[in-house]
């Protein structure tokens, strides 16, 4: 008789369906012929590090195994594709091919794809369809126990898995046997095929040496060289689903999160419980009748199927967004916000109406809050964030809320330095902790109680790195004196005083502005210059401290008494001419009055 060809498409050949029907001798005596479009699909796979790549062409190395010593022969035909027709490999091209080599052959073609078979079938060519058996279970759970957290899989080292509830987790060995590299890949088969198949697991992330895979409650990451040193899987879990009564949260909290569209910051170190009090909190709006969404890469959050868990669309959270907001939801979990894009598409949202609850990785409350500073203005920032809920070890630890007022800075004095504040408060006490406001060209965080004791002034707090970052712009060996909460006497070099007052002292009071701080100048060298006569004369608005004519064009050095108040040039005539109303004209005037006035050459 003559013997039956079989042709496999990719589908079949990546999933090793073929030697496994060899093996078990459901295939006995055949003519197996192997497109070499799949070949090159394979290969294309397998240069760029993908798995299924690879494990296609092993595929192809045991069905050669498995045919020796059997009535079944192996050929290669068909043509080879084009670099173009690969590149479209996606759009059904290659399917197409291996159709053709079906038809010209007059064999059966063999697949794992319902679509090929499906057009197979409409074409008119022999189709076998093979639907593989979805697994139930994969070895990779076997390392997992009720106290397991997460297990950590490398070729040539130990099996860990750390164990326990956040807080108090131990990493221990699960043998004393090293994981080989040939067991790793049977796993990754194992998770890759069900990934496929199982309606409930799906390939998040998919690049070259990496991939991330969520089945069912475990998220895994496989990663290979050259983007790891060696192979590698690691398989979390979490540990426990709970409800939002379990945390005891406060009612005024319980109602704030319900009643509104507020803005709830999620924060803790990695591994905190974080995840999972969000997915408390989407559980409990459901329970209220809201509406609710999730943003996840990957989707690992355990909520409930009234909670729709959305990804990046074409890979992109922006387009998310727009497809979010026609959707119309009462309010959206954002978990892991990390990038810049996401604090912003975040606030965005937010400002649209949409209530909105983030989750990010800090190592405390304020320091999440800090992560949106820079990356939205400070003004708007409580109206993005309205409360922050610290959690460690699975537990709340600290709860914030933000305010927005207009005052004088704690600390300070000078009701002209009134600015916009951010003020984070406790939520139970209400006491003031923190303060947000800008300082110089830079916004910051000022603690104003911390353990009991009141918080250092924000001028000595800043005044090393906000003040002699401005200063040192005009002399690099500036020195500082603090005199006051508010003023400060800054000491540079002689030659320097003239140009940082500036005209009219228009250049210091600029940079007073700046600083929300009184400065006064003086020069960091004493004096040797020689001292000389001078006289006075008003006219309106200004006066002229008047010294010989033959000095115009030099220049020369004012004090009251010790006090250096200013450099001039010396004007036409030898006429020094001073605003009454600047602040050194002032000082001019009572040096002059007091007769403790001094001009130095």
């Amino acid at each position: 008789m003559k013997k039956q060809t079989i042709v496999p498409d990719t589908s079949v050949i990546i999933q090793g369906l073929l030697s496994t029907l060899i093996k078990e001798e459901k295939i006995k005596s055949a003519r197996i012929v192997i497109p070499k479009a799949v070949v090159d699909e394979l290969q294309a796979q397998a240069s760029r590090n993908r798995d299924t790549g690879f494990e296609g062409l092993e595929e192809i190395k045991r069905i050669r195994e498995a045919a020796k010593g059997k009535d079944i022969t192996i050929e290669f035909v068909g043509t080879r594709p084009t670099l173009e027709e690969i590149q479209l490999a996606r759009k059904g091209r290659i399917d197409a091919l291996i159709r053709d080599v079906a038809v010209k052959e007059g064999g059966k073609l063999v697949t794992a794809d319902y679509v090929q078979a499906l057009v197979g079938e409409a074409e008119g060519v022999e189709i076998e369809y093979i639907a593989e058996p979805v697994l139930k279970k994969v070895d990779i759970e076997d390392f997992f126990d009720k106290d397991t957290q997460s297990v950590h899989l490398k070729a040539g080292v130990m099996p860990l898995a750390k164990k326990g509830k956040p807080g108090s987790v131990e990493l221990v060995e699960l043998r004393k046997k090293p994981v080989e590299e040939k067991e790793l890949k049977g796993l990754i088969n194992q998770i890759i095929t069900k990934a496929r198949k199982d309606e409930d697991s799906f390939i998040e992330i998919g690049r070259q040496g990496a991939m991330v895979i969520q089945m069912g409650n475990y998220r895994i990451a496989i990663t290979r060289p050259p983007f790891s040193d060696r192979l590698e899987v690691t398989a979390v879990r979490p540990l426990a689903k709970l409800t939002l009564d379990d945390y005891k949260l406060h009612n005024e909290l319980q109602d704030r999160i319900v009643k509104g569209s507020p803005g709830i910051l999620i924060a803790g170190p990695p591994g905190s419980g974080k995840s999972t009090f969000a997915a408390s909190i989407a559980d409990f709006l459901v329970s209220k009748s809201k509406i609710v969404k999730t943003f996840e890469q990957p989707r690992d959050l355990q909520v409930g199927p009234e909670v729709t868990q959305y990804a990046p669309l074409d890979g992109d959270w922006e387009n998310t967004a727009d497809l979010l907001l026609l959707v119309r939801p009462d309010y959206t979990i954002f978990d892991e916000i990390r990038k810049t894009k996401d604090f912003r598409i975040f606030s965005d949202m937010r400002l649209a109406g949409v209530g909105m609850i983030g989750v990010v990785h800090s190592t405390s409350p304020v320091s999440a809050i800090q992560r949106f500073i820079g990356r939205v203005e400070l003004g708007i920032i409580p109206h993005i964030i309205d409360t922050v809920i610290y959690i460690n070890a699975g537990k709340i630890e600290e709860i914030y809320e933000l305010g927005l007022t207009v005052k004088v800075p704690t600390g300070m004095k000078d009701e002209d330095l009134a600015r916009p504040v951010v003020e984070v408060r406790s939520f139970e006490t209400k006491e003031l902790e923190y303060e947000i406001y800008p300082f110089g060209e830079e916004n910051v965080i000022i603690p104003i109680k911390g353990n009991g004791v009141s918080a250092v002034s924000p001028i000595k707090e800043l005044a090393k790195k906000k003040i002699y970052e401005e200063l040192r712009r005009w002399d690099p060996g500036v020195d500082v004196e603090i005199i006051s909460d508010d003023r400060i006497v800054a000491k540079v070099k002689n030659d320097i005083i003239a140009r940082m007052i500036g005209k009219g002292g228009k250049t210091i009071e600029e940079i007073e502005k700046r600083l929300g701080i009184h400065i006064s100048i003086e020069p960091k060298e004493g004096t040797t210059k020689k001292e000389i006569y001078w006289d006075f004369e008003e006219t309106g608005n200004a006066f002229s401290v008047l010294v010989d004519g033959k000095l115009t064009g030099k220049r020369v050095d004012i004090y009251a008494g010790e006090d250096f108040l200013l450099t001039a040039h010396v004007g036409k005539a030898g006429r020094i001419k001073i605003r009454k109303k600047s602040s050194l004209g002032k000082a001019v005037l009572q040096a002059i009055s007091s007769k403790r006035l001094k001009v130095f050459l």
